[in-house]
């Protein structure tokens, strides 16, 4: 597999818990689940004060010895339990792509819970904590236990849909080499393509849909070119506002210039200022609802710690600054829509728009190339010039910005198309046009036309008739600078970070075997061409739409960290 995939994963666990080195005061428990299997958990006990303590849980599928946080955790008189999950490090099981840590038959979160708070060194808080896949257990486990004291998420999405199948379309490389990293691939394998429609199978795997009966509190956090950005910003913000007693209104939010682990360059931008000490933040956090410790007045402070993107070639640009909020979206903005138009041109002026049609074809068996994003190389942001030239790709610009533009906020993109094909896919980047002609990309979208209307149900478009669909590229803050523009790239491919549409109505395509880095290969008899048209005139207004932030809203609330 791809090295600095995994090294990307192992390094965002790593890199969003605190680096202490765990104690050497540690015992092994075998603890049975309610189906009989025993997962091997490791007790942290504090060497001074007692006898019961408050305790952090983490559970984890990088092995139990790693968690990191128990020497921290002690010094501060607080236990931690540290668990492989089920299949994974000397647990027992199968391994079940966290079907086994939430709300479903088997319920081994809910479990390991119960079992810590009977035990005589428990005092009955407690806390759990981690990133990544050791975040993802955290939101299972949080609609499912009305207890728990606090929590320490970061870069975990709410929902787990959207991670497989953003817009109705198969996440590809993320989960095809997370599998392979953590020794997963033949269950997911045989699952891949069971579960296209968001059905019960999701739905057991989505805190956002369950947020009533959360009731704790936590910290969130994310970078905006992680794996799943939005899914940090849904778990703020369905907690804070539509929690249960407990969580409602004790939700804190950082998200930062940062992919799946923390690193001031990201893609080919380095952004300044980029450091914030979230497991400073953590602490104090934990210190309050673990051990009554509220003196330093943490939950007094803004709920918001966010960072504004900018130009990063401008030392004097607007933007490139961390921010505070009590809320999320932070300020008041105004949505505004920039038509495409036939002859390239994004403009707020829909009577400029010079009416017609843009078709492409679309070959499956050669699509557009991932270049940035989880391809096999770097993230987002990334110059996009060596690919936008295409004949599968649309580009659009505004014209120079005459003044900084501010957009914080929910991006997205709405399309009327049609195809020849029983089925396609449309695939949305908002580009920073620097200056000197780079296409940085910052966010994108993908959305399946048989998903438009929902993804519990497939509804195919017929072919020839124009429809409606809306991509949702989720969200950002990023101040646009004075002599940039706004770009939109519309094509129908974005590969292999996601799936290829075969355009045959089918939910995957055939594959004919594996290269020697263990990707799969398609199969081009499985596939076929596709004559894909976006729309742009008065009665089909294809356009992208920003929240622009409202003057008043611009002027940077800094903070140092």
């Amino acid at each position: 597999m791809n090295l600095r995939i995994a090294c990307c994963f192992i390094s965002g666990v790593l890199a969003f818990c605190a680096a202490w080195p765990a104690s050497a005061m540690a015992e092994t428990v075998m603890v049975p689940m309610r189906d009989g299997t025993k997962l091997a958990t490791e007790v942290h006990l504090p060497a001074m004060g007692g006898p019961k303590f408050p305790v952090i849980l983490v559970r984890t599928v990088y092995g139990r010895k790693n968690d990191g946080i128990a020497r921290k955790a002690q010094e501060l008189g607080i236990a931690v339990v540290s668990q492989d999950t089920r299949g994974y490090g000397d647990s027992e099981g199968e391994r079940m792509q966290f079907s086994a840590d939430g709300a479903g038959k088997l319920r081994d979160g809910d479990d390991t819970v119960s079992w810590v708070k009977n035990q005589p060194w428990c005092i009955g808080k407690i806390g759990t904590w981690g990133g990544s896949a050791l975040g993802i257990t955290q939101v299972l486990l949080a609609p499912v236990r009305n207890d728990l004291a606090c929590q320490m998420i970061v870069v975990a999405p709410s929902s787990m849909y959207p991670v497989f199948m953003r817009g109705g379309v198969p996440q590809k490389l993320l989960p095809e080499r997370y599998a392979r990293m953590v020794g997963h691939e033949p269950w997911f394998l045989r699952e891949r393509g069971k579960h296209p429609t968001y059905d019960e199978h999701w739905r057991l795997q989505d805190a956002d849909s369950r947020v009533a009966s959360i009731t704790a509190p936590a910290v969130h956090v994310g970078g905006w070119f992680d794996f799943y950005p939005q899914g940090t910003l849904n778990g703020f913000a369905s907690r804070q506002y539509l929690g249960g007693p407990g969580a409602r209104g004790n939700q804190k939010l950082v998200i930062g210039p940062w992919e799946h682990a923390v690193s001031a360059k990201v893609g080919d931008l380095s952004f300044p200022n980029h450091q914030f000490d979230f497991n400073a933040l953590a602490w104090r956090f934990f210190r309050h609802w673990l051990q009554g410790e509220s003196a330093d007045g943490v939950m007094d402070e803004p709920a918001v710690h966010y960072y504004v993107l900018g130009d990063c070639d401008d030392p004097h640009a607007p933007g490139n600054c961390w921010r505070t909020a009590d809320n999320w979206p932070p300020v008041p903005t105004r949505e505004t829509t920039y038509y495409l138009s036939n002859d390239g041109r994004l403009t707020t002026d829909q009577h400029s728009v010079k009416d017609g049609q843009r078709t492409y074809l679309f070959d499956p068996a050669h699509p557009c190339p991932s270049l940035g994003g989880l391809d096999a190389t770097k993230p987002l942001p990334l110059d996009q010039r060596s690919i936008s030239s295409r004949g599968d790709v649309l580009k659009f610009a505004t014209e120079v910005l005459n003044e900084p533009l501010e957009v914080t906020g929910a991006v997205r993109v709405k399309l009327f198309v049609s195809s020849d094909a029983p089925d396609t896919d449309f695939t949305a980047k908002l580009v920073d046009v620097y200056p000197d002609g780079r296409e940085i990309a910052i966010l994108n979208g993908v959305q399946r036309v048989k998903f438009r209307k929902g993804f519990e149900t497939p509804d195919p478009l017929a072919i020839g008739t124009v429809g409606e669909l809306t991509l949702d590229c989720w969200s950002i803050s990023i101040v646009f600078n004075q002599g940039h523009r706004i770009g939109l790239q519309i094509a129908s491919s974005n590969w292999p970070r996601y799936e290829v549409n075969p355009n045959t109505g089918a939910d995957l395509p055939a594959y004919t075997g594996q290269n020697k880095d263990g990707d799969w290969l398609l199969d081009p008899a499985s596939l076929r061409t596709a004559s894909n048209t976006v729309y742009m005139d008065a009665a089909r207004p294809s356009a992208l739409i920003l929240p622009v932030a409202r003057p008043s809203s611009s002027a940077p609330q800094a903070t140092a960290h």
